[in-house]
């Protein structure tokens, strides 16, 4: 699964917000600089975030964007919904009487796909952004990968 743009964005922009609001508001210029990401596109994607309480915005000289509420707070999920990104990996429409392959139903690895598109959404409903600029995501699954597709000692 690869989120879009609009998702990537988002998360990246509020983890440089929180890393640093603590100083004052953020301009959408300095987030802009520091991330490589338009301005405008930012703009876009800050109206989404405020209209859903997780940044707040400051007027006047030295305004910018606050946190809406602290990084503890703020789960990854929350900002890729508020953004109206999707999460999901079935070519299903939601509600529609047809499934994955029309009048057929679903297809076969329907519930493959479903079940990745659960995990994930768990996944990012389990990080905060203080996992992020704490830099508390590596875990246990990265520990898995290696072991499982580090090159053998002694293979052939």
């Amino acid at each position: 699964m690869k989120l879009s743009t609009k998702g990537r964005y988002a998360v990246m922009a509020m983890a440089d917000l929180a890393q640093h609001s603590v100083e004052g508001p953020v301009s959408l210029a300095e987030i802009s600089d520091r991330q490589d990401i338009s301005v405008s596109y930012l703009e876009q994607l800050f109206a989404k975030l405020r209209r859903h309480g997780i940044v707040r915005s400051v007027r006047g000289p030295g305004g910018g964007y606050v946190l809406g509420r602290v990084p503890a707070e703020t789960r990854v999920s929350d900002i890729v919904r508020a953004v109206d990104e999707p999460l999901k990996q079935t070519r299903c429409i939601a509600g529609s009487p047809s499934g994955c392959v029309g009048d057929q139903g679903r297809c076969i690895t329907h519930d493959l796909w479903e079940e990745l598109g659960n995990q994930i959404h768990l996944f990012l409903s389990s990080v905060t952004l203080a996992d992020v600029i704490e830099h508390r995501i590596l875990g246990r699954s990265g520990a898995i990968h290696r072991e499982l597709f580090a090159p053998r000692v002694g293979a052939a």
